[in-house]
């Protein structure tokens, strides 16, 4: 693609850089070792480029032996311990209604089923194997094939646990909307969040409209078909993370950027163009000469659609590992961890970056000055916080390393090529790409001339008193007037904290751009305190104020029993008008993780509540401690379900459970509370004591 012509350079030696940046940054040289990656694949229908697979190893490598190419310094091979998952084939065959043979070539989740070559099985269909479908249904030893909503209804471990429970060799699900509806023909894949033993396949509408009616020509409830797969779970396996680094004349203030290679499919968004976006910016910066002042770190993850079993937090275990275990000596040096997800589509008509809180404004200013291409993007770039959960900044942003990342969970792309074989290189955007090599490798520089981190922690502090629902408070006998005094205060102090590390960087800016040396080192050797006092204030804060909903939402902490107090007391009072149906529909699924009881047996909802409460740290990764409790529900919601339709149900028990329920999330909004005001009154001495 032909570049847009570029301003003449001004004079000023940062503006020179940038435009030697923008004049060498290259679209076809992403594209190109975008493409390359897909060389390795695990399994040769569909792609699969999986956590410690040999494809993945060998992709590794490949990116290893790119960043010494480029220029790249003291390029590093880091070896992690990952579940690996190696998944070879999945082909099932069967006769149709018109007695032709007819192929479907499944796709697979992170789950162990080896049919060592062709086996026959039986296959019966089972709607969306609920407790009630599977309640009449003889399922032991066979295919279960089932109809699935990932997106509107449940995750996938949630039916084939309850399947496995009954006896299934495995389920095969049909994705039925919120992904993979791109085309009838598409395969779907996500992290399982379950344990192995209880295996997943996918099959596309397709198939499995062949499939069912082959069932119903039969004449009975199953009939049989032969299965080929092989899908292998080991734990405990060996991955690795690779990085390169452009060293500044500060070896030890980092600049980290970072995209995973693992992949679903061929996975030509996710995340292969990530990769391609991220060499590029680096050897566009190393081509047009850029000097940096701070080390520039590239860092090329394994491992972050999938890495650990039988945890609700099994992806980005490649993130976790590289910040947490194998270079916590990065946080505290790194001011900022910009990651790349799906960077060659336009998602939307405004360019989303999202952000912790504490770099929105800085970003909105930032954003203003990047350079518009004509056909993309029209209504410019929007900044958006909190960080979600859903991609590796978020664990080095729960470590200390203030993150960002280009947004895309707000797209259609979600709910039709993502995670398909339908994301490939026929969705390519040359210009989204082109427009994120300028945003990103300028946002860079940008963060390399800033003596201190701009980090404006009034942000966090205005969301957490507009997330107080003070009619909430009231129902719990909770004061939040002392508190929203607190927090008044620490907005005070990060107000004057900003104003200090503005002036200073605004100082150093000037300095930078006049030659002028010995000024900027002065002013910035004399900010090193402050700097590290931010970043250690940043680190408090997201231990402080992060936690996650059941659905791995990050909320404030009082957040948790808030919302659980105003569902549970609307159930109250609907129940004591003799309604039932309103509680079951509007206020007790919302109430934790509650809304599997409806649908599925005890057994399988207490096995996904313990797999979070239960299980240690080291297993729950990014997730540990940020859940903040549990009410178990699953009782009280069947009896009620069994009373739907009766006239003048007697509903005492369930109030008297429903009642001590919000009694004890009362309790834990005042424990919350307590807790989080002693955090933001530390938090603003923090601020004030900052040099």
């Amino acid at each position: 693609m032909k570049k847009e012509k570029l301003n003449e350079p001004k004079s000023e030696p940062i503006e020179v850089a940038k435009s030697d940046y923008l004049a060498k940054v290259d679209v076809d040289y992403a594209y190109n070792f975008t493409k390359s990656l897909e060389e390795f694949k695990t399994n040769e229908k569909l792609g699969y480029r999986t956590a410690g697979s040999q494809a993945e190893i060998l992709t590794g490598n490949n990116i290893f032996n790119e960043m010494k190419k480029i220029g790249l310094s003291e390029v590093t091979r880091d070896e992690i311990t990952v579940d690996t998952w190696e998944f070879e084939k999945a082909d099932l065959t069967f006769t149709d209604e018109n007695g032709q043979e007819h192929l479907a070539v499944l796709a697979s989740y992170q789950t162990n089923f080896d049919t060592k070559d062709v086996k026959e099985f039986e296959v019966i269909y089972a709607g969306k194997a609920t407790k009630n479908d599977l309640a009449e249904l003889d399922v032991k030893d066979k295919l279960v094939l089932i109809d699935n909503n990932q997106r509107e209804d449940w995750w996938i471990n949630y039916p084939a646990y309850q399947a496995y429970l009954k006896g299934a060799a495995a389920v095969i699900a049909v994705q039925q909307g919120g992904y993979a509806e791109v085309d009838p023909t598409a395969l779907n894949t996500q992290d399982i969040i379950g344990p192995d033993y209880a295996p997943a396949f996918s099959m596309s509408q397709a198939d499995a409209e062949i499939l069912k009616k082959s069932i119903t020509a039969s004449g009975n409830a199953t009939m049989k078909v032969h299965f080929d797969a092989k899908s292998v779970v080991e734990f405990d396996g060996k991955t690795y993370n690779y990085y390169g680094k452009i060293i500044g004349k500060d070896p030890e203030s980092y600049i980290i950027l970072s995209a995973h290679y693992d992949s679903y499919f061929l996975g030509f968004q996710d995340d292969n163009a990530a990769i391609g976006l991220m060499m590029s910016i680096a050897k566009g910066l190393i081509d047009s000469g850029y000097k940096p002042e701070k080390t520039i770190i590239f860092n090329a993850l394994a491992a972050e659609e999938w890495g650990t079993s039988n945890t609700r937090y099994d992806w980005s275990t490649g993130a976790y590992n590289q910040i947490f275990r194998v270079h916590p000596e990065w946080v505290g040096k790194a001011v900022a961890n910009i990651n790349f997800e799906l960077p060659a589509y336009e998602h939307t008509s405004s360019d989303e970056i999202r952000a912790v809180y504490e770099l929105k404004n800085y970003l909105e200013n930032f954003a203003t000055t990047v350079p518009r291409i004509e056909g993309v993007y029209k209504d410019g770039i929007s900044v958006v916080s909190p960080l979600r959960t859903w991609s590796d900044d978020f664990s080095f942003s729960i470590a200390g390393v203030p993150a960002l990342r280009n947004d895309f969970q707000d797209s259609e792309f979600m709910n039709t090529h993502y995670h398909s074989q339908f994301d490939n290189e026929e969705i390519y955007n040359e210009k989204a790409l082109l427009f994120h090599q300028n945003l990103y490798g300028l946002l860079t520089m940008y963060y390399d001339q800033t003596a201190v981190t701009p980090l404006d922690f009034t942000v966090r502090m205005k969301a957490l008193k507009e997330s107080i629902n003070q009619e909430i408070f009231d129902v719990a006998d909770v004061s939040s007037k002392e508190m929203i005094g607190d927090i008044d205060t620490a907005i005070a102090a990060a107000e004057k904290t900003n104003k200090k590390v503005n002036e200073i960087n605004d100082n150093y800016l000037k300095a930078l751009n006049k030659g002028d040396a010995k000024t900027a080192k002065k002013l910035y050797d004399e900010s090193r305190q402050l700097n590290a006092g931010l970043l250690e204030t940043f680190k408090f804060a997201q231990d402080h104020f992060v936690k996650l909903t059941w659905e791995d939402e990050p909320i404030f902490p009082h957040e948790h029993a808030q919302n659980n107090i105003e569902n549970l007391a609307l159930s109250i009072e609907a129940l004591k008008k003799g309604d039932v149906n309103t509680p079951l529909d509007e206020y007790l699924f919302a109430v934790d993780n509650n809304w599997y009881t409806y649908d599925f047996d005890k057994e399988v909802n207490r096995y996904f509540t313990d797999y979070v409460l239960k299980q240690p740290a080291d297993r729950l990764l990014w997730g540990a401690g940020r859940i903040v409790g549990h009410e178990d529900l699953y009782d009280t919601i069947n009896t009620l379900l069994e009373k739907r339709d009766q006239t003048n149900a007697n509903v005492t028990e369930e109030i008297d459970t429903l009642t001590k329920a919000l009694e004890n999330q009362k309790q834990l909004l005042k424990t919350s509370v307590d807790e989080e005001h002693e955090s933001i009154k530390t938090l603003s001495t923090m601020l004030a004591e900052l040099k």
